[in-house]
């Protein structure tokens, strides 16, 4: 058994090191499911980057409306959603949405 061994030791050496790269190239921390886990990740990074970034947008837009130059539509628009106040013979409905 051990002349065996001797024999073919460099096979031996040569499978095991393919089995050890083999399986650290699939499965280790910068293996091909970890690589495909990291892409996901950075996508969903990049939605939320971008939705961020558009709600930035959208409300340095409405602070530039009610502190540069007054926008007295859009403070009314305000003050009627916000406090359901309405002009005289004037009715309100309120549609509330679906929430799931």
């Amino acid at each position: 058994m051990l002349r065996l061994i001797k024999r073919n030791y460099f096979l031996l050496i040569s499978v095991f090191l393919i089995l050890y790269f083999g399986f650290n190239l699939v499965s280790g921390e910068r293996g091909l499911f970890s690589y495909f886990e990291k892409n996901k990740l950075l996508s969903n990074l990049k939605k939320e980057e971008i939705s961020l970034t558009n709600k930035i947008t959208d409300t340095d837009h409405k602070n530039s409306l009610l502190s540069t130059n007054l926008d007295l539509d859009y403070v009314e628009t305000l003050i009627r959603e916000r406090f359901l106040f309405g002009k005289e013979g004037e009715t309100i409905y309120i549609i509330k949405k679906d929430e799931k």
